[in-house]
C-alpha cells in the first residue's frame, strides 16, 4: 500500500497524525467497495506510522504494544479512486499500561468510518502487560484530545 504519513498542527498544542492511505483495486470486495477488513488495514497503517515505523531517527516511538480492543462503525462506502484517503488518528485518553486511540477516514467531502482501539503497553520478553514509560506517556500526550 502506498501511503504517507504526516503529522498535523505545529507546536505543544494537540494534533491529529495524518496518514494517506491509496485506495487499491484488491483492496475492493464484490460490489466495488473498498472491504471492511481492508479498512482495518488502513487503521493499522496509520496506527503503525503513528507509534513506531516513521521515527526521522528511525527508532521506535514507544515500546512493545498489543491491540486490545478495536470499535469501528463504518459509515459510508469508498470506491476505487485515485485520491488517497486521510486517516486521522489521535489519543483521546492514557492510562498507566494502556491507551486510547481514535481514528477518522476522512476525505474532503466525508467521513467513512470512524473507529477506536485500546491499545496495551506489552513486554515483549516476559509476553505480559507493562505499564507505558515516561517518555512513551509525553510521546502519546502531544496526541491527547481528551472527550473527543
Amino acid at each position: 500500500m502506498t501511503a504517507t504519513p504526516v503529522a498535523e498542527r505545529p507546536g505543544d498544542e494537540p494534533r491529529r497524525h495524518v496518514y494517506f492511505a491509496t485506495i487499491r483495486f484488491a483492496d475492493l470486495d464484490p460490489l466495488n467497495h473498498v472491504n471492511n477488513v481492508r479498512m482495518l488495514t488502513y487503521l493499522e497503517d496509520a496506527r503503525i506510522a503513528l507509534l513506531k515505523w516513521d521515527a526521522p531517527d528511525g527508532d521506535a516511538r514507544v515500546g512493545g504494544m498489543v491491540v486490545a480492543r478495536h470499535e469501528v462503525d463504518y459509515l459510508r462506502p469508498i470506491l476505487l479512486r485515485p485520491e488517497p484517503v486521510r486517516v486521522e488518528t489521535w489519543v483521546s485518553e492514557i492510562r498507566n499500561a494502556s491507551f486510547r486511540l481514535e481514528y477518522e477516514i476522512v476525505d474532503d467531502d466525508h467521513v467513512y468510518a470512524r473507529a477506536a482501539s485500546v491499545i496495551v503497553g506489552y513486554d515483549l520478553e516476559t509476553q505480559s502487560p507493562r505499564r507505558l514509560d515516561d517518555n512513551e506517556r509525553a510521546y502519546l500526550g502531544q496526541y491527547l484530545h481528551p472527550g473527543e
